[in-house]
């Protein structure tokens, strides 16, 4: 009898954490967006945050909202892959039982994480982590973009603007780098990325076995 999706994905590929990261602005977000509606086997990490739930957003899909105690409790049971305090004063972890629900079963997450959260991550799953940093083509393009969407008001949006240099700045911490300079080939750049970290050998946990019986087949002839 054979095995069902979930034993067969289990002894043949491990899942992979796919992170993107880049400056608010850079349209990370719309990358994201469709990779994950391009791709069945890809899976969002949905965060817990302290922050409030904006207009539009869904509990469960966006983030898992939570008070600072229940945020508190789940840092002190080590619940987290990762956890930052957020420049604009909210907190914000991933949590390893969303992310193993997925990679345990061969399935890839991506992460939606600025650089902190992705050491902080690679520490702890190091073989697991592949990092993708998305650059804007211009700094001027950043604040229409922002200004654009409308979702942050005038002080938000210049904080945000001050903090591009520094976020910049860990670039080279990063597996690969795009900038982000037409949005289709960016998308198209990304899906060549974890269509290439798919293959390789570390990965593809069901290999031996097949490896072997090619070996055993050889040598009946």
């Amino acid at each position: 009898m054979k095995k069902n999706v979930i034993e067969h994905l289990k002894t043949t590929r491990k899942g992979a954490m796919f992170i993107i990261e880049a400056p608010s602005g850079t349209g990370k977000t719309s990358v994201i967006k469709e990779i994950l509606a391009q791709d069945p086997n890809l899976k969002f990490s949905v965060s817990v945050t302290t922050r409030p739930k904006r207009e539009g957003e869904e509990e469960g899909v966006d983030y898992y909202y939570i008070t600072d105690k229940e945020y508190d409790k789940l840092k002190e049971e080590d619940a987290f892959y990762e956890c930052v305090d957020s420049q604009y004063g909210a907190r914000y972890g991933t949590l390893k039982s969303e992310v193993d629900t997925f990679i345990n079963v061969g399935q890839d997450v991506v992460f939606d994480l600025d650089w902190i959260g992705m050491l902080q991550i690679k520490e702890q799953a190091p073989d697991k982590v592949v990092s993708i940093y998305l650059l804007p083509p211009s700094v001027a393009e950043v604040k229409k973009r922002l200004v654009g969407r409308g979702t942050d008001s005038a002080a938000v949006i210049e904080k945000r603007m001050n903090l591009i240099v520094e976020k910049i700045k860990h670039w080279n911490e990063f597996d690969y780098v795009i900038v982000n300079q037409n949005l289709e080939d960016t998308i198209r750049k990304v899906r060549r990325i974890i269509s290439c970290e798919r293959m390789k050998r570390v990965r593809q946990v069901g290999l031996q076995d097949f490896v072997d019986n090619l070996i055993k087949e050889a040598d009946t002839h």
